[in-house]
């Protein structure tokens, strides 16, 4: 995609659109980045740069809010496991890449989006090998909790392997990190086309939890002419003790970040994922045990303390039920608030914690679908309380979602369809419909809570040529986005 020209961000009129649900048609007035007003349409202001909507539908400009943005762009240029149905079918397909690829490059083949919780065999190491004749292979499950490697792998990184050739939770983790170990140039480029693509379906910031110190990546990368959204960068406890030192905080705009670029939240993951049957749960799975508490209930209550000293608002990643009931405890006992990322299985009397404490339940719709399966099939007869985005919303919870991207694509009208849907239009009945979302609820947790156009709002804003309220579902799933700005800026600009 070419670069975009900056246009005057002093003083910009979007003549002629209708907000959501509406026919009337008004003119947006944006000054200085900011939205100054907005009026019945009328003529054009003097010396503002016009721009004819044409009638088009303006909504504020969406985030996702939990994305792995260095492992989505890479995911791109990795061989898709998303489709197989069984460790044999993705040996196959890897076998098929290893067979086409030139011979003598050195690289380590790497495959993405694999899903073993719904199959009925199982990885093994001497499938992996007899499908790669040698070849480095690392791939790595659609959850990033879990990677089946071949021998030559396994001897290429220095890691131990059993007979299933699995590493899971941090192993996998710290191997995942060496895969991305590719030259900056070469990682920023995809990082920058993935981030316009998203651009171009109206994303405007995303929060990146990108396992790393990402403060001097994200610098490196604006530097280098990033543009394309805001980015909210991460930080985790391994790096909290340098953060303090340089003066970051949550929510701090960082010098040298082009006014895009500010301090995350403090990541902390205490369980699993539901794929790797690790998510920490009150109850066994079917096949034993009941998952993974990684890090202690006191270790969380002293790490929250500390990022409530450091101004820093934590983002506790948990996703089965007893991770869910450690979280929100650690959370009352530090007496500060903060976000729980997934927030997949839930207590029923968990939920109205989440509004007492003024949580944010960061959450992503299109895993609800992704999941059903492993979901009836682990928590059977309790997936009432699954993926339980209206029993959250109805307790009070702020929601705000996101993909978690490459679990999911960085698409946020297919998480939005989830949200609204909890179906695919693929045949398949609506999974809970009772935890479903209105469209204009999905709308407001996808924009920070904005959900329409005010003045005094930054002018991050989306244009769409159909009213997000009217359309089908189908409609809505591939909504057409014909521009996105940035504080007044086109990050994207279709056809106008």
């Amino acid at each position: 995609m070419p670069a975009i020209p900056a246009a005057p961000a002093n003083h910009l009129q979007l003549a002629s659109v209708r907000l959501p649900g509406g026919t009337a048609l008004y003119d947006v007035y944006v000054v200085d980045g900011v939205v100054a007003r907005v009026a019945t349409a009328g003529p054009a202001a003097p010396g503002a740069q016009v721009v004819d909507l044409d009638g088009r539908y303006l909504i504020p400009g969406l985030w996702d809010e939990h994305v792995h943005m260095t492992q989505w762009a890479l995911a791109a240029n990795r061989i898709d496991l998303a489709g197989a149905k069984s460790a044999g079918e993705a040996a196959d397909v890897v076998r098929s890449h290893v067979a086409g690829r030139a011979r003598g490059d050195g690289l380590t083949v790497v495959g993405v989006g694999f899903r073993d919780a719904v199959w009925a065999d199982v990885p093994s190491l001497a499938l992996l090998d007899g499908a790669t004749s040698g070849v480095p292979t690392a791939l790595l499950s659609h959850d990033l909790h879990c990677v089946w490697l071949n021998s030559a792998a396994a001897s290429r990184y220095g890691v131990s392997v059993d007979p299933s050739g699995l590493l899971r939770e941090e192993p996998a983790f710290a191997l995942t990190r060496e895969l991305g170990k590719l030259p900056d140039a070469v990682v920023d480029a995809w990082v920058l086309e993935s981030a316009r693509a998203a651009a171009a379906r109206g994303i405007v910031g995303i929060v990146d939890f990108e396992m790393t110190w990402n403060r001097d990546v994200w610098l490196r990368r604006v530097a280098g002419g990033f543009d394309a959204v805001r980015v909210d960068a991460g930080v985790y406890p391994q790096d909290l003790d340098r953060a303090v030192a340089a003066g970051m905080r949550t929510g701090q705009e960082l010098d040298g970040g082009a006014g895009l670029l500010r301090v995350g939240p403090l990541k902390v993951l205490i369980d699993g994922s539901l794929n790797t049957r690790t998510a920490y749960c009150v109850d066994p799975y079917p096949h034993g045990g009941r998952g993974l508490l990684t890090v202690s209930e006191a270790d969380l209550l002293e790490l929250l303390l500390r990022a409530r000293e450091s101004a820093f608002v934590p983002a506790v990643h948990a996703i089965g039920d007893a991770a869910n009931a450690v979280a929100l405890d650690a959370f009352a006992a530090a007496g500060i608030s903060g976000r729980i990322e997934h927030a997949q299985f839930v207590r029923s009397e968990d939920f109205a914690r989440f509004g007492q404490l003024g949580l944010t339940a960061s959450v992503q719709p299109a895993h609800a679908l992704d999941d059903r399966d492993a979901a009836d099939s682990n928590w059977a007869g309790r997936t009432d309380r699954a993926f339980p985005l209206r029993s959250l919303l109805a307790a009070g919870a702020t929601l705000a979602l996101g993909s978690d991207a490459p679990v999911a694509p960085l698409e946020p009208w297919t998480a939005m369809s989830a949200a609204t849907t909890r179906s695919r239009q693929d045949g398949r009945a609506p999974w809970h419909p009772e935890q479903a979302l209105t469209r204009q609820e999905a709308l407001t947790a996808s924009t920070r809570g904005r959900g329409t156009v005010r003045a005094g709002d930054p002018a991050d804003l989306a244009v769409l040529d159909a009213d997000p309220l009217a359309v089908s579902d189908a409609g809505f799933a591939a909504m057409p986005v014909a521009a996105t700005l940035v504080a007044g800026r086109f990050t994207f600009r279709g056809g106008l």
